[in-house]
Formats: structure tokens, C-alpha cells, sequence
């Protein structure tokens, strides 16, 4: 028996046996969240931050969590789009000039929510360095030419995303979005959540242990490769790479993500409007993307239910290698899964966080 610590109520005991399960199985070291109407009704962890198994997980644990960041860097833009100072119907051009060359004029700040702007990737040869300038790679971005006609078609903008809202997020509030999320999300929640991780934090990161066997990612065409050890890397974890580089355990993400959950309100912090909230489930796209290639169901920066799950009211967004951010607006439920062990099987991720999350329904429904 692998022993979990952290709180978890009678009603969610299933969660508890599948963290249990997965440590005693695939996962090294682990932490599974449920938050129900804003309070946690699970808070685990378990495991180790090293292959070895010699140093144990502990309750305020970081791990870097690939693409379930994105839904950080998502929530930034409803805050602003809710505050009346970012308009998601107006042209990215509208707040960043440069970015209307090369037929890109009409682009809409929403089609970079959606992955529909036709910017899945870097056209011009790029490096793992230049991922760390952020003026080098917004420059380039601006001047790219779109790969479809903006609006009609999806494809997984798996690097790109981050730095094409944050620069957007930039404009508007003159903040970079990490400071941004830093000063105006994670700070008012309490929550342990970084994108740009400062050194002070470096003794609780449980290092990213790479899938046995995987292929590099970045892209479609990975450019640049970033191999999964990258992030382990010092200069990787003190950069903003708001879709790949947020750093956080299963708590802070279920604490923060409960705002669009509780209809942006949670512990007595409101940041959000309800109708902000429900903006997230506005459908842009339905159909397979073009990069993942599987049906996708694209919102405002989340992927949305397409009738995989019990409740219709769902968006939800992964990491490579298995952790996963799940809201139920229905059953007012932020689910959160992060994980030191990747696991790449080539597709949208493994069956760890799948599994975690039919015990949490099991739970629901019982």
C-alpha cells in the first residue's frame, strides 16, 4: 500500500483509492485536487520526486505542468475581457499594431483563445533560447503569415498560444502575464501557482521525469524540439512561457480554477462576473483539429464537453505527460491532477488522469 497524505471527505473516499492505485502503478509522485463550491473536498498527495524514490512528495510540492498552464493564461484574458479592457470580438491588432502584417488584420483576440488564428507554430527557424526572449518570439509571431484563413479552422497552438495572449495581455495592462497572473490572480486566491518561477521556490520543484520513450514536442513540426528534461532547466523555470511553464501543484490549480466553476467567486474573492464566467463555454470550434487530429471542441481557451463527460456544462485542458484541469460549471467543481512522471503515448494523454477523474464522478453520483 503506497501511503497518500492531505485531507479528502467521506463522500470522494474513490479518489483517494485511485491516487493509491496510480502511485502503486505508473505515477512516481502525484497530487489530486477536488474543489466543490469553492472549499476542498480532496487534497492529496503521495509519492516521490525522484525516480530513486528516496525523497518524498510533500504538501507544497511545484512541478511543472506543461500545457494545464494555459488555462492560467486563459482565466488572465476573461479577467480582462470581464473588466471591460480587453474585448475578445476585437481585432489583436486593435491592442498590438504590429500584428496586422501579413493578412493578419483580421484576426480576433478570440481566435488566439481558440487556436483558430492559423499561428500553430513558429515558421521561421527557432531555439529552445528563443523561447526566452519574449520580444524576439512576439516579433516573429507578428510578422508570420497566417496557415488558414483566421476563424475557419483549429490546430492545436501548443507553444505559440502563451506568448500571442500574453502579449496581448501585455498591451492592455502593461504588465508581463506573469505579473499579471501573479498580482491579480494568484495573489488575491492564496494560490501557489507560478508562470515564471523565482529562485526561492527551486527547493520544492519535484523534477519532470521524461516518458520512457517519447517524441520531442513543440509542434506539428517541432520548432524548436523541446525535450520534456527542458523543464528541469533553471532558465526554463525563471522565463514566462505562459502556455508550457506554469508551475503549481493539484491544490493551487483546483483553488483558482473554482472562480469559473462558482461563477467567479470562491473563499470570499470575486474576480470574475458570472456571465464572465460563462464566456469560457462560448463554442468556436467544432471539429477535428488539425494538429491534434481528433474532434476538439474549442471555447475561449478551454477545451470543451463533447459529450465525454456527465455534465454539459464542462471545459477542460491537459499537459503533456498526464496532468489534467477539469471545471464543471454544472456541478460547481474544479478537478485538478499533476504529476512528476510523463507518460506520452503519442495522443492527448494517458489513462492516470482519466481514471482519477471517474472517481471523482463516482463520488459525485453516489
Amino acid at each position: 500500500m503506497v501511503d497518500t497524505h492531505g485531507t479528502c471527505t467521506d463522500r470522494f473516499t474513490p479518489v483517494r483509492s485511485a491516487l493509491v492505485a496510480s502511485l502503486a502503478d505508473k505515477d512516481v509522485g502525484a497530487s489530486v485536487a477536488v474543489f466543490v463550491d469553492g472549499e476542498p473536498e480532496v487534497d492529496l498527495w503521495g509519492g516521490h520526486l525522484d525516480a530513486e524514490r528516496t525523497l518524498p512528495w510533500q504538501r507544497d510540492t511545484l512541478t511543472n505542468v506543461w500545457s494545464s498552464t494555459k488555462t492560467m493564461t486563459a482565466l488572465c484574458a476573461l479577467i480582462l475581457a470581464d473588466r471591460g479592457v480587453l474585448d475578445l470580438d476585437a481585432p489583436v491588432a486593435a491592442y498590438w499594431p504590429e500584428f496586422a502584417a501579413a493578412g493578419k488584420e483580421g484576426v480576433l483576440v478570440r481566435h488566439l483563445l481558440s487556436h483558430t488564428a492559423g499561428l500553430p507554430v513558429f515558421d521561421a527557424p527557432t531555439t529552445l533560447e528563443d523561447l526566452y526572449d519574449w520580444p524576439t518570439v512576439t516579433a516573429r509571431l507578428a510578422a508570420q503569415a497566417p496557415a488558414w484563413e483566421p476563424g475557419t479552422d483549429a490546430g492545436y497552438h501548443a507553444v505559440t498560444q502563451g506568448y500571442l495572449v500574453g502579449e496581448v495581455v501585455r498591451r492592455v495592462t502593461g504588465r508581463s502575464l506573469g505579473t499579471f497572473f501573479a498580482e491579480d490572480v494568484a495573489g488575491p486566491l492564496g494560490a501557489d501557482f507560478h508562470i515564471g518561477l523565482g529562485p526561492e521556490h527551486d527547493h520544492r520543484v519535484a523534477p519532470i521525469l521524461p516518458p520512457p520513450s517519447s517524441p520531442p514536442r513543440g509542434g506539428p513540426k517541432p520548432n524548436p524540439v523541446i525535450p520534456p528534461a527542458t523543464a528541469n532547466t533553471l532558465v526554463w523555470r525563471r522565463a514566462e512561457i505562459p502556455a508550457a511553464g506554469g508551475h503549481g501543484n493539484a491544490r493551487s490549480i483546483a483553488a483558482i480554477q473554482s472562480l469559473l466553476a462558482c461563477g467567479g467567486e470562491t473563499r470570499g474573492v470575486r474576480l470574475l462576473s458570472e456571465k464572465g464566467c460563462e464566456r469560457v463555454l462560448e463554442e468556436q470550434f467544432d471539429g477535428t483539429d488539425r494538429v491534434l487530429g481528433v474532434p476538439m471542441r474549442w471555447g475561449l481557451g478551454y477545451g470543451l464537453n463533447g459529450g465525454q463527460l456527465p455534465n454539459p456544462r464542462t471545459c477542460f485542458w491537459g499537459g503533456w505527460g498526464g496532468s489534467l484541469v477539469l471545471v464543471d460549471l454544472d456541478a460547481r467543481m474544479s478537478v485538478a491532477y499533476t504529476m512528476n512522471q510523463m507518460i506520452d503515448n503519442g495522443g492527448l494523454g494517458d489513462d492516470r488522469a482519466f481514471l482519477i477523474l471517474a472517481a471523482v464522478y463516482e463520488s459525485l453520483t453516489a
